[in-house]
């Protein structure tokens, strides 16, 4: 796993013209089962992927946090959610809350989230195989095959199932 995640980022960028020919043209014309498609793969892929083995999602980006996301961590840390922005958040350019810095402050030794039943909706959701109209998050899903070796997968098989 540590080998191909490192190899992660040059196979994304090498498949980059490759992968946006491709979801330019699902964007154009998306079969109609593509939702059904998108989750067999997700789900056959998470089948085999075990995410604590990894971790890179939390290792080298951040999400956004929602400002129900700031009021539910906020509440479950018995803090204001103020106080919650202060210690833990900044605005980044696109004007929302992300971490100050990563790793994630909450990612632990063993890769376990420390507020996982609390965690951000970016992070319940990620890396966004499985969402409905999938072919909307593109530019989303080409950023996430070089981080994620899950969505890199899922994408390679994609290719190969929807023609």
């Amino acid at each position: 796993m540590e080998k191909f995640l490192q190899q992660l980022p040059k196979l994304a960028k090498d498949k980059h013209n490759e992968n946006k020919k491709f979801f330019d043209k699902l964007k154009k014309k998306a079969p109609k089962n593509l939702d059904y498609i998108m989750q067999d793969l997700h789900d056959r892929e998470f089948e085999r992927t075990d995410c604590l083995t990894c971790a890179n999602c939390c290792k080298t980006t951040g999400p956004l946090f929602t400002t129900a996301d700031i009021e539910r961590i906020a509440k479950h840390f018995k803090m204001k959610p103020q106080q919650f922005i202060e210690k833990y958040l900044r605005i980044d350019e696109d004007n929302d809350y992300v971490l100050q810095s990563v790793p994630c402050t909450f990612l632990d030794t063993e890769n376990y989230c420390m507020i996982y039943d609390v965690r951000p909706k970016a992070c319940r959701e990620f890396p966004h195989t499985d969402r409905k109209k999938f072919q909307q998050i593109a530019n989303l899903t080409l950023k996430n095959v070089a981080i994620c070796p899950a969505a890199y997968n899922i994408v390679e098989e994609m290719k190969k199932k929807i023609v």
